[in-house]
């Protein structure tokens, strides 16, 4: 049993729908954890190429990483999504994802 509670969110995205680049911040632990159960989606760490995804997959994602997540523009994408107990945790929102470099994903 864990010290604390892990957050747990089942999250499902329409087609074309995605978060903002965002970044989960801790001092310690943290990070979030993806586990897609539904459709196809994208990940994309900053600097990085995009990421496709599919039932099955899972995604790790670090505290203090750069990062968006969401469907494919002709997909619905569902994901549990949990986040990795950590100190001094919080979640910063940043710019949308740039529409040219989505619109050419696959």
């Amino acid at each position: 049993m864990a010290a604390e509670p892990i957050p747990t969110f089942n999250v499902t995205f329409e087609p074309g729908c995605r978060n903002n680049w965002h970044i989960h911040r801790a001092k310690t632990g943290g990070g979030q954890l993806l586990i897609c159960v539904y459709g196809r989606g994208w990940y994309q760490e900053w600097g990085e190429k995009p990421r496709e995804l599919h039932t099955g997959d899972i995604v790790n994602i670090p505290a203090n990483v750069k990062h968006w997540h969401g469907a494919a523009k002709d997909s619905w994408f569902q994901h549990i999504a949990q986040e990795i107990p950590g100190e001094e945790k919080q979640n910063e929102w940043y710019e949308p994802v740039d529409e040219g470099q989505y619109v050419i994903l696959p």
